[in-house]
C-alpha cells in the first residue's frame, strides 16, 4: 500500500477486497429500498439492514462511530433531515422522503477491514414533483461527479461536475458543510470530496485511488443546522433533502464504481465515460 500527501493508494487485490465491502453495501440498500413504506419505522429499517450486513460478512461501521457513539447500523434522515439522522421510533408516513446511508467493513484474507459507503433517497409512496425532481437531480449529480473521476484528473473535477449540474437543474441548495470523502482501511480518510469547487484544483487522482462521492442537496437554503442528539443534521429552513452516494476507485481503464451492482456500467456509458470495472 502507498501513500502520497496522506492519501491512501491500493493495489489491485485491494480494491478487489472493497469490491466485497460494496457490494454488501450495494445490496443492503436495495434490501431497504424495497422495505421502505408507509407504517415501516426507521428502527425496522436499522434491523434489517444490520442483518443483511452481518449475513454477508460485513460489520456495520456506523455502530459505535464517532463521539458521540452513533447508536444504529445506518443513517436514516426523513425529509428536511440532510444527513446522519439517528433511526428509531418514527413511522414512516405516505408523501415523505427518507435517505438512507449505509457503511459496512469486510475484512480480507489477511484480516484487515476494507470499507464500503453507500446512500440512497426513497419515496414513500407518492411525493410532490418537487420533491421527485429533487431526488432526481440529486442522484444524477452524483453520476455526473463519478463520471469527471479520471486517472491525471483533480479531485476538484468532481465537485465542479456535481456544482455544474445541479446549478443548471434550478434553484437547488448545495450543502457545502459536508463532504464526500477518501475511503479504504478507514471509512473516512483524506481527501475531502465537496460537492461544489472549480475544476483543475485540489489532490490529483491516481489509479488506485478510492473516494466515495456524495451530493446533499435541498429545495431551499443549503444551510443547515445540528439536533440536540448532536447527530442529526437539518436544513435551516426545514426544506427537504436528499442524498444520494457511491464509493468508487479509479483503475487504469477508467471508474469502477464499487458500490453498484454493474460497477457503474450503465450509467457511465450513458454518459458516454469507460467503466474500469473488473467483474
Amino acid at each position: 500500500m502507498l501513500f502520497s500527501s496522506r492519501i491512501e493508494v491500493k493495489d489491485a487485490d485491494q480494491v478487489r477486497s472493497m469490491r466485497v465491502a460494496g457490494l454488501v453495501v450495494g445490496r443492503t440498500l436495495e434490501r431497504l429500498r424495497a422495505a421502505v413504506r408507509p407504517g415501516v419505522s426507521t428502527a425496522d429499517l436499522d434491523a434489517l439492514a444490520e442483518q443483511s450486513i452481518r449475513e454477508q460478512g460485513g460489520v456495520p461501521s456506523f455502530l459505535g462511530y464517532g463521539e458521540p457513539p452513533f447508536p444504529a447500523s445506518i443513517c436514516a434522515s426523513v425529509n428536511d433531515e440532510v444527513v446522519h439522522g439517528i433511526p428509531g421510533a418514527r413511522v414512516l408516513a405516505e408523501g415523505d422522503v427518507i435517505s438512507i446511508d449505509c457503511g459496512a467493513i469486510v475484512p480480507d484474507a489477511s484480516g484487515q477491514g476494507w470499507h464500503g459507503d453507500a446512500a440512497i433517497t426513497v419515496a414513500v409512496g407518492d411525493v410532490p414533483d418537487d420533491v421527485a425532481a429533487l431526488m432526481q437531480v440529486t442522484e444524477d449529480a452524483l453520476w455526473r461527479g463519478l463520471a469527471a473521476a479520471r486517472v491525471g484528473g483533480r479531485v476538484g473535477d468532481i465537485s465542479h461536475a456535481v456544482e455544474t449540474f445541479v446549478r443548471g437543474a434550478g434553484a437547488y441548495g448545495i450543502v457545502d458543510g459536508y463532504t464526500g470523502h477518501g475511503i479504504g482501511t478507514s471509512m473516512h480518510m483524506e481527501p475531502d470530496v465537496p460537492n461544489a469547487g472549480r475544476a483543475g484544483r485540489g489532490p490529483r487522482l491516481h489509479r488506485g485511488m478510492a473516494l466515495a462521492v456524495e451530493p446533499m442537496i435541498t429545495l431551499g437554503s443549503e444551510d443547515t443546522v445540528l439536533a440536540d442528539d448532536e447527530w442529526t443534521v437539518l436544513t435551516a429552513d426545514r426544506t427537504w433533502a436528499a442524498h444520494f452516494e457511491h464509493t468508487f476507485a479509479l483503475t487504469e481503464a477508467g471508474v469502477w464504481v464499487l458500490t453498484a451492482e454493474d460497477g457503474g456500467r450503465e450509467r457511465l456509458a450513458a454518459l458516454g465515460v469507460p467503466c474500469g470495472a473488473e467483474d
